[in-house]
């Protein structure tokens, strides 16, 4: 690779959607097409997304449903080794309803895309632009490769690939002070309490050997599912960045998308020195 090259769309917008595409055994002629309606589908979940930005998450979804939809069908005639006819086997088991069988395998794939593409993407060009942002930690890393899964973490508390969880309050409660009537909404700003001074020491360095928990995976019984497999990808990634191509810069500044909840690196240009 030489001259200079967009790495998100070279790299981190397609290293996702090939891994769980191939793993769920869709087409890869698709794959453009789920990450375009991943992209799309989101903006739902932003704090307050334009009459425009519904509408493409409207109508991304009801593409999304299509889809899957159909793929679980498929996978229902033709059932094969692949996750979806396994969930399909497993739901069979336990749920009699063929119908509601179906919705939850349906919506169990959907997650995992959703999950799978959007979020991971934003891990694999932070991880790289944080990097070769910080040379020296960067050329500490190559020496020492075991210590990529914590280098990994301090990306995801520095610039997590979520900044805002909207949750609805199932009873009345207190938060910090103040009372939260049931079903109202509280909006946590998980990208803000990352640099939090009264839990983490000199917040805005970004810092490899930190060992810092985050919120970058969720919580609880929110925990993200497929947090395993962003690991290893964004590891694979960064270990073979380390071996293949040690004189990677920047060649010019990254652009983001303007969101807040679902973070968003549209461009990462770089090139080989």
């Amino acid at each position: 690779m030489y001259g200079q090259v967009d790495f998100c769309a070279l790299v981190s917008e397609e290293l996702p959607v090939i891994t769980i595409g191939e793993w769920l055994k869709v087409p890869s002629a698709d794959f453009g097409l789920l990450r375009s309606l991943t992209h799309d589908q989101v903006y739902t979940q932003e704090l307050f997304p334009t009459p425009s930005q519904l509408a493409l998450s409207d109508e991304s979804t009801r593409q999304l449903r299509e889809y899957f939809t159909a793929l679980v069908s498929e996978r229902r005639r033709k059932p094969g080794d692949d996750p979806v006819s396994s969930w399909l086997r497993a739901w069979d088991a336990q749920e009699p309803d063929r119908e509601a069988a179906d919705e939850a395998v349906y919506a169990l794939t959907l997650f995992m895309v959703l999950a799978a593409l959007e979020t991971t993407a934003h891990v694999l060009s932070s991880a790289v632009r944080l990097l070769l942002e910080h040379p020296r930690q960067l050329n500490w890393l190559r020496v020492h490769p075991e210590q990529i899964p914590d280098a990994v973490d301090e990306v995801l508390r520095y610039d997590a690939p979520i900044h805002m969880i909207s949750r609805v309050a199932s009873e009345d409660t207190e938060l910090a002070g103040v009372t939260v009537r049931k079903n109202e909404m509280v909006q946590l700003m998980v990208g803000a309490a990352h640099h939090d001074p009264n839990h983490f020491a000199a917040p805005e360095d970004f810092d490899i050997h930190r060992r810092a928990s985050h919120l970058g995976f969720g919580g609880g019984i929110h925990y993200c599912l497929g947090n395993a497999l962003a690991r290893m990808e964004a590891d694979c990634l960064l270990t073979g960045l380390l071996e293949r191509l040690p004189g990677l810069r920047i060649s010019a500044p990254p652009v983001w998308e303007p969101r807040v909840a679902f973070r968003r690196m549209i461009t990462l240009p770089v090139v080989r020195g």
